[in-house]
């Protein structure tokens, strides 16, 4: 009796913790796109807010067109994303590789914004002209 309730119980923890794993991963895909969704996104909406993080010399190098650059090292990056962004619209937002977006997303998250969108793989992913 103790082996089948045993395993029983083996087999729901496995189970719930699958279920919050599978969660978990659903919440970041709504979050990190890749460049294809990315792309897609970006091209249907017009007024998207779009946010390179990188450096100025990063951004002169090569940007999205449209993007507006506010560099992630700035002391008043935060309020800088505040004066220049709506917190109730959209943002999408890349850096080079997904390290400092990923980091300015949590912030942005932390200061009210509601709806942001991260290029996975930052601008390395982006096809090159």
């Amino acid at each position: 009796m103790k082996k089948p309730f045993f395993l029983l119980l083996l087999a729901v923890t496995a189970f719930t913790s699958c279920q919050s794993q599978n969660q978990a991963d659903t919440a970041e895909d709504e979050v990190v796109l890749p460049v294809e969704a990315y792309q897609e996104k970006l091209a249907a909406n017009e007024e998207v807010q779009l946010l390179d993080v990188r450096t100025p010399k990063e951004y002169e190098a090569g940007h999205i067109e449209g993007a507006v650059n506010i560099n992630y090292f700035d002391e008043d990056f935060l309020s800088q994303v505040e004066q220049r962004f709506e917190k109730g619209e959209p943002v999408m937002l890349y850096c080079r590789s997904g390290n400092r977006s990923a980091k300015a997303t949590a912030a942005m998250k932390e200061a009210g914004f509601e709806k942001i969108y991260d290029l996975k793989g930052g601008f390395n992913q982006w096809p090159k002209k």
